[in-house]
């Protein structure tokens, strides 16, 4: 991997020079939440001050610009006993700036398995290929976890990925496209200070981590207590709304309708993205549920 050294003016520069040619989602914030603390979304930015680096977390994960709740697979016309198929891909360019190790790590589980398979879904690869991904360090957010289970690191997935110098940003970069980006602004080489700053901070934020969970031999416990009552009792609180499947990062069960014209001359094939806690998730014909419980299908 190659990296750079970008002032805060010229990583302002990158930003307008994205801006000129792509649709640019960023963190901005958009309320304030009744403790106070300021409520994000990854929402379209115009100007690089709308970009608000400094945020927490966001309401929802990034791969809602990857996997959108509802989105028309083909859509279908028939004429007499001839018919037409017409399916598109989204290709227009796209840059999302500000992810953080955590969403980039769950954009890679996603990658495995809509990219690596061996039916891989044209519409993810045609988002996941025109997207460029600007990821920036940060300080563990409340509750936050994933040094637990490795995400507060990543070290690809990207094209860009900064880390806050104070004055300065220090950039991986990890793609081509990335490397000609930064081709076009004032970036410099990176200096043993540098290098040594990049360090510091580093584990700064490794140190900064006050919860930890303990993961070792987890899909073995989770086997062995397969019957256990705490799924009942988790079961009793859970509304099974699905609103935990929306604001996951990796979640991706979906449904697919057929939604026909009423004079059966054109039909569309709607994907959704579904929740495995909503109750008729795993119902099958004859109104069979397999999961009928909320505990179930925790």
């Amino acid at each position: 991997m190659l990296f750079k050294v970008l002032s805060k003016d010229a990583f302002a520069d990158l930003v307008r020079l994205i801006l000129e040619s792509n649709e640019v989602i960023g963190p901005k914030q958009v309320a304030t939440g009744a403790d106070g603390k300021p409520i994000h979304q990854y929402l379209p930015i115009s100007r690089f001050e709308e970009l608000d680096l400094g945020y927490e977390t966001t309401e929802f994960p990034a791969k809602t610009y990857f996997l959108p709740y509802r989105e028309t697979l083909s859509t279908f016309r028939f004429d007499e006993e001839d018919w037409d198929q017409d399916i598109r891909c989204r290709i227009q360019r796209r840059a999302i700036i500000g992810l953080h190790a955590c969403d980039i790590n769950g954009l890679l589980k996603l990658d495995k398995v809509f990219e690596r398979d061996a039916f891989p879904s044209p519409y993810y690869l045609s988002r996941r290929r025109n997207t460029l991904v600007v990821g920036i360090d940060h300080m563990p957010c409340e509750g936050g976890f994933c040094h637990s289970v490795g995400a507060n690191v990543v070290t690809h997935g990207f094209d860009l990925f900064l880390t806050d110098l104070g004055d300065r940003y220090f950039v991986s970069i990890g793609s081509d496209r990335g490397f000609n980006l930064m081709s076009k602004v004032d970036a410099r080489d990176v200096t043993d200070d540098d290098t040594h700053d990049y360090i510091t901070e580093r584990r700064r934020i490794s140190d900064a981590f006050v919860t930890h969970v303990r993961v070792q031999n987890l899909p073995n416990l989770l086997d062995l207590e397969f019957e256990s009552p705490v799924w009942q009792r988790w079961g009793d609180k859970c509304l099974s709304c699905g609103s935990c499947a929306m604001a996951c990062p990796t979640c991706y069960c979906y449904g697919v309708t057929e939604q026909p014209s009423m004079d059966l001359s054109e039909s569309a094939k709607v994907k959704q993205l579904h929740s495995c806690n909503l109750v008729d998730f795993a119902m099958v014909a004859g109104e069979h549920n397999f999961r009928p419980s909320r505990e179930s299908r925790l």
